[in-house]
Order: structure tokens, then C-alpha cells, then sequence
């Protein structure tokens, strides 16, 4: 699972009419928006069971109405990515194919690729024997198409969210471009004229996409203080902010606590609910990406509670029991 997974699966449920707009225009201006639309990913964690990927993507599957009066079921698939992957586009097939199964309804399978190399751009999935042939081919965007200077001058949210996207993996794991990469970004949050429920939501999806040191985050903190003060905008309190960075870890520490456990059912299947309980009680995020290498190393279920024992052991009695259900992710947008 990639690190950007989690915010740009919040990205899509909160402006998934700019998500459609920015990438897909002209599926936006055919969908009829009076009508409202719905996620369904309770719906699509269970055909992702079922198609035996065990994986936890940035999917997200809508209902739409198309304004013919028709109804369409639409699969958005976010894949950020820091690598090529080849089994991208049968996952999309598999996906595709699953849900038609299932509703009869048309689907409407997309692309989106964060990675790196700018080479790389599935769009097709084909096989073909003895003259039996079976073809997806799906719209695709190349986050690495846009341009900073395009995004700037854009007012969807998206482009904040892709300008964020881009700066996290141009800075890497240098603290001091990503300090500066950061600073901009939210600056320009203000300067695009957003409103103040804008402005909260996109900075904490900024910071989630930008981590940065707490001796970093506490100076941007006073850069955001002045900032407000100067353009009379007080948009984000003391209070806003600590319940931004709380939300930003527990969101992590919950998306390493069900990779440890989609890991171990990949490899052993059957999951004793007592060693999910176990892991769910680990909060320290550096315990937990440890448990996430044992995870695919250890030789055996008791290998591996063995070593998670000790890890709790060491935390003490200040843990908090979140015990994980199996295989639903548990908090859905």
C-alpha cells in the first residue's frame, strides 16, 4: 500500500464531483447531480474479497445517474504508486468484470497514476485464445502530466490535492523541501480564494500527503498564525489543528494495523481473533511498521504473535484494545 492511498481515498469522498471534474470533465457534465450520487464501498471491499487481490487501494465505487435518466455504477480506481506495476491493469478487468457480475449495470472503470516513471501508462488489459478474446481498455490520467504552474492556476481542489501529491514525491526525504513545498501550497490555499471549509479540509489533506518533523510542523504552524493574521482570516484554531494531526495518526496507525492483518490473511488465510484483537492494541506507528516486515517474513502465525506479544508487552497497559474486524476496512468515508 502506498503512503498517499489514505488521503487520496478521503480526496475522492470529499470532492468527488471535483475529482470527476478536474480528470474526467466530460463524465461530470453527464452525470445528473440533482440526483445525487452514493460510495458504495462496503459493496466493493466485498468484490475485492472475492477477486483475491488483497489489496487496499484508493478505490472507490459510486452510483451514479447519467442525465438520459439511466442508471450507471461507476468504479473510480486511484493508484498511487512509487513503482511500475504489471498486474495494474488485470486488476481493473478483475474489477470491471466483478462488479458487472454482480449489478448488470454498466461500469465505467478509471485510471489514475501517481508513480513516478512517465513511461509507464496502462490503459488495456487484453487475452486472447484459440481466437476467444477478452479486451478492457480504460481512461487514464498521468498525475506527472501536470505541470505546478498549470495546477496553480487552477481553483478545483484537485489540483491543490495533486499539487500535494507531486511535492511529497519531489521532496522525498528532505526536510527542507518539503518545509518549502508545504508553506507554498497552503499559502496558496488563501490566495485562491477558498472558503473556510475549504481551507480546513485541503490543509489537512496537505499535511497528511506532506509529513514534516514536529520541529518543522510547529514552525509552519507560526508561518499559518502570521498568514491569518495579515489577511484577517483566522480559518484554523489551535484547536482545528491539534484535531488534524490527532486524526492524521490515528489514520495511519489504522491503515498499518489492517495491512498487518490483509498480510498475514494473504499468507495463512485464517486469522485467529485474538491475534487481530493483539495487533489492533499496537499504536506506536514505529512498532507497527516493524510487525508490517514481520508480517511478510514470519514463518508462521505463531512465530509472528510471539514476537507482537512482546511488542505489547513493552507498551504496557496505556494501550487501547481497537480490535480489527476482518477484512472490512474500518473506516470508510
Amino acid at each position: 500500500m502506498s503512503e498517499y492511498d489514505s488521503p487520496w481515498k478521503e480526496s475522492i469522498s470529499l470532492y468527488f464531483r471535483e475529482f470527476l471534474s478536474f480528470f474526467y470533465p466530460r463524465i461530470e457534465e453527464d452525470i445528473d447531480w440533482e440526483r445525487g450520487f452514493e460510495f458504495l464501498d462496503t459493496e466493493l471491499q466485498q468484490i475485492k474479497r472475492e477477486t483475491e487481490t488483497g489489496r487496499r487501494d484508493a478505490d472507490k465505487l459510486v452510483k451514479v445517474w447519467r442525465r438520459s435518466g439511466e442508471e450507471e455504477w461507476v468504479l473510480v480506481h486511484v493508484e498511487v504508486q512509487s513503482q511500475r506495476q504489471s498486474e495494474f491493469s488485470e486488476r481493473m478487468y478483475l474489477y470491471h468484470s466483478r462488479i458487472f457480475d454482480r449489478y448488470r449495470r454498466s461500469v465505467v472503470s478509471l485510471g489514475i497514476l501517481g508513480d513516478e516513471q512517465p513511461g509507464w501508462r496502462p490503459n488495456r488489459y487484453e487475452r486472447e485464445l484459440w481466437g476467444c478474446r477478452a479486451i478492457l481498455e480504460f481512461p487514464m490520467v498521468k498525475l506527472l502530466d501536470y505541470s505546478m504552474d498549470e495546477l496553480a492556476r487552477s481553483q478545483n481542489p484537485l489540483a491543490a490535492i495533486v499539487q500535494a501529491h507531486l511535492s511529497a514525491q519531489v521532496a522525498g526525504k528532505d526536510v527542507g523541501v518539503g518545509y518549502e513545498s508545504k508553506l507554498s501550497l497552503i499559502k496558496s490555499l488563501y490566495e485562491r480564494g477558498y472558503g473556510r471549509e475549504d481551507i480546513v479540509q485541503l490543509f489537512r489533506l496537505i499535511d497528511w500527503f506532506i509529513a514534516l518533523p514536529k520541529r518543522e510542523e510547529e514552525r509552519l504552524w507560526q508561518e499559518i498564525q502570521t498568514l491569518e493574521e495579515e489577511r484577517k482570516m483566522p480559518y484554523i484554531t489551535s484547536i482545528e489543528r491539534i484535531g488534524i494531526r490527532k486524526g492524521l495518526e490515528q489514520g495511519l496507525q489504522q491503515a498499518r494495523q489492517e495491512d498487518i492483518v490483509r498480510i498475514l490473511e494473504l499468507r495463512f488465510e485464517e486469522i485467529p481473533q485474538k491475534l487481530r484483537g493483539l495487533i489492533g492494541k499496537i499504536e506506536a506507528l514505529e512498532v507497527l511498521n516493524t510487525l508490517l516486515v514481520q508480517a511478510v517474513t514470519t514463518q508462521s502465525l505463531e512465530a509472528f504473535e510471539s514476537v507482537a506479544n512482546q511488542y505489547v508487552t513493552e507498551e504496557g497497559s496505556g494501550l487501547e484494545n481497537t480490535d480489527l474486524s476482518s477484512g472490512e476496512e474500518a473506516n470508510e468515508t
